[in-house]
């Protein structure tokens, strides 16, 4: 059973729809939350940046305006955190270093990682929607994540869309959410797709079944295609899934670079949160 959240906070949407799941795992499930304030110093005063002569006072007058409004934007993040918290007990982490390195590091002491969609933490804009910290948490960090998109109001019921395909990232994400489950015995239904429907049908049953050894409900719904991302997209949004589980792809030869092209479908699309594991 999930213990500990580390939530990456920000002023986004996503973030905010992140923070009010992470509350609602917390009253359903006991889990402590720590919500994640990142200031990024090392981006916010610019220490390596080249300045030209006597341009000194205008760096660090700069820099110290920089820093003033990180800091009042962490203020106005924890502020409306402990509001939507309504009494649930959480604890504040602040992490000085930049938003990959940072979370990285601290994610060690966590049960899982929850983050928005379109959570910048203090970065730049995303171009598609994506936070670019994503990336860098599936490729390099050691637990699962929970990407919640912007407006996702937590749910108390509904089940859960499982999309496997027998890869070690997929067999990975299934383990980490039956061992964890952040949404208690919630139903869950195994989706495979693959060359024919009745290998994939195959597949879905060895998932299902490795989830009823662990007291959860499993269906399994196997068929045969090559677009993945279209079925289980389609099956979420046909179903009202509560939180869509799911190995990361990868893009061969670019995988400390990119996600997958179907992983960030599935992300960037899905109407639901996504429990995810490389």
């Amino acid at each position: 059973m999930i213990r500990s959240i580390l939530l990456a906070l920000d002023d986004t949407q996503g973030a905010q729809s992140a923070r009010d799941l992470a509350f609602a795992i917390a009253q359903a499930t006991g889990a402590e939350v720590t919500a994640a304030i990142i200031l990024d110093l090392p981006h916010a005063a610019a220490a390596e940046e080249p300045v030209p002569i006597g341009g000194g006072a205008f760096k660090e007058r700069r820099d110290a305006a920089r820093l003033a409004r990180v800091e009042q934007e962490a203020a106005a993040a924890l502020a409306a955190c402990t509001a939507a918290a309504a009494g649930t007990r959480f604890a504040i982490l602040r992490l000085t270093d930049a938003p990959e390195p940072a979370l990285l590091a601290a994610s060690a002491g966590f049960d899982l990682v929850m983050i928005g969609r379109d959570s910048t933490l203090g970065q730049e804009d995303t171009t598609d929607g994506l936070s670019p910290t994503i990336a860098g948490l599936l490729h390099h960090g050691a637990r699962p994540l929970l990407v919640v998109p912007p407006g996702a109001a937590p749910r108390t019921d509904g089940p859960v869309l499982l999309g496997y395909d027998g890869s070690i990232p997929c067999l990975r994400a299934m383990q980490l959410y039956a061992l964890l489950k952040p949404l208690g015995d919630a139903p869950v239904k195994v989706v495979s797709v693959g060359s024919t429907a009745g290998a994939a049908q195959a597949m879905a049953d060895a998932a299902a079944g490795y989830l009823r050894r662990h007291g959860i409900e499993a269906e399994a719904f196997g068929s045969s295609g090559d677009h993945p991302a279209d079925v289980l997209l389609s099956e979420a949004a046909a179903m009202h899934a509560r939180m869509l589980v799911m190995g990361a792809y990868e893009t061969s030869g670019l995988r400390a670079l990119l996600l997958g092209s179907t992983t960030r479908r599935l992300l960037t699309e899905a109407p639901c949160p996504v429990f995810m594991s490389h």
